[in-house]
């Protein structure tokens, strides 16, 4: 499994002629041959244009959320098979904005999780906290319930192939960014603890840190020891900046 990893989560943005143009510039600046695996997470209604795009396999594929259920009556939800089957290779699970403007609690998150996995994608399981946790002290405690609600669901093997991404809540859209070794230092805590149930998966698992990663910053927070990626946010949208990032992962 390539370790390094750099996940572009578009949120909320785009139109179809801006993601045509957006992956145009992509295709011409991302590089096949780097040692990265590279994802875009555009909105749901343009999950199947972008697959239709990204046929050469140089960029993955994946959806900003999935249901927890597999068929059903539940109005506006897409199931995890649904989306493998327009393209979806992964899949994130407890993005900091569902958590909280939605209110998805651990229990749907790791619901979610298992959904994903047994519709044959990749979850991203996302993990963090706010501002507030982390002044009290309790950023471990945050980051080590929201893993183990899926380890206490599905086993410590349910995060074997999978991803995780340390978002902290009070660097994503504020500007503000957690310093290398602050972003080191919950990633080295995650594998630790996983480590304490089985060190395989923890030595193969990647963990990216998502807080506003732009092009000035990825250099040094890629070089940190356990930090094996990114998932970005605002940067995604800029080609150029996009690229920049990936190059930085690809030069670790």
């Amino acid at each position: 499994m390539r370790r390094l990893m750099v996940a572009g989560n578009w949120k909320m943005h785009g139109s179809r002629a801006a993601n045509a143009a957006l992956l145009t510039e992509l295709d011409l600046t991302l590089k096949a041959e780097w040692p990265i695996d590279m994802v875009v997470f555009p909105p749901s209604v343009y999950l199947a244009d972008t697959a239709r795009r990204l046929t050469d396999g140089v960029i993955g594929v994946g959806a900003q959320d999935v249901s927890a259920e597999s068929a059903g009556a539940f109005t506006g939800q897409v199931s995890a098979s649904m989306l493998k089957d327009v393209g979806c290779l992964y899949t994130l699970v407890g993005h900091s904005e569902r958590r909280q403007l939605n209110r998805e609690d651990d229990a749907l998150v790791a619901r979610k999780f298992a959904a994903v996995q047994g519709a044959g994608l990749i979850p991203i399981l996302c993990v963090g906290e706010t501002l507030q946790e982390r002044e009290a002290g309790n950023t471990e405690g945050v980051v080590a319930r929201q893993v183990d609600a899926v380890i206490n669901m599905h086993g410590i093997g349910a995060l074997a192939g999978s991803v995780l991404a340390y978002e902290p809540v009070w660097a994503i859209g504020t500007g503000r960014t957690a310093s290398p070794e602050q972003a080191q230092a919950v990633h080295a805590f995650l594998r630790g603890r996983i480590r304490t149930q089985d060190a395989n998966i923890a030595t193969e698992l990647r963990i990216l840190y998502g807080g506003s990663v732009k092009a000035s910053n990825a250099a040094e927070l890629f070089s940190m020891t356990d930090v094996d990626g990114g998932l970005v946010g605002g940067a995604s949208l800029s080609a150029d900046e996009f690229q920049q990032i990936c190059a930085a992962a690809a030069a670790r």
